[in-house]
């Protein structure tokens, strides 16, 4: 029992942590709300633009931004003008997905859940063909400036990651 408790308490913290790190991007969704002000709670996606339109606010640049630095750009936007002191929560909705190509059964693209890595990317996309190679794994990283960085299937990805699993020789 304890164990279990432990395990359950280090699982929820270790999403924290993901979250407090992880940088918003396109095609993330997130919920806004403030607390006791039902009109402000908004649900949305953030644009291509990495925008999104808030009461009061109007358009916010959320791109590359956490889930705290959001909260604290619609606190100290609301506050003063709007409100005395306004408890604002932002949380995570849905992660923008990552791709998989080449040598596996279902390319595609697929949900991101923090801390995922590459063998557990194949598995969502139906496992390796025969012909697929362990050693030629690349990523191409979202917004990087490197075309594309050797992986093995230990490897942690993020959400927007492009994954290519090619041939192997026989």
């Amino acid at each position: 029992m304890i164990c279990s408790l432990v395990i359950f308490l280090f699982a929820i913290t270790g999403n924290a942590y993901a979250n407090e790190s992880y940088r918003l991007g396109s095609g993330d969704t997130i919920i806004i709300q403030v607390y006791g002000e039902e009109a402000l709670t908004l649900e949305t996606q953030i644009t291509n633009s990495g925008k999104i339109n808030y009461p009061f606010l109007g358009s916010l640049n959320v791109k590359g931004l956490t889930i705290k630095e959001v909260e604290h750009l619609v606190y100290n936007g609301l506050k003063g003008d709007y409100f005395v002191k306004p408890n604002v929560y932002v949380g995570m909705i849905e992660y923008r997905p990552f791709y998989i190509h080449g040598e596996v059964n279902k390319p595609g693209g697929y949900p991101y859940n923090p801390g995922m890595t590459i063998n557990q990317a194949i598995a969502l996309a139906g496992g390796l063909t025969e012909r697929a190679s362990r050693d030629k794994i690349f990523i191409s990283r979202e917004n990087s400036k490197i075309d594309s960085e050797k992986g093995s299937i230990n490897s942690k990805i993020n959400a927007g990651d492009t994954i290519t699993i090619e041939q192997r020789f026989f």
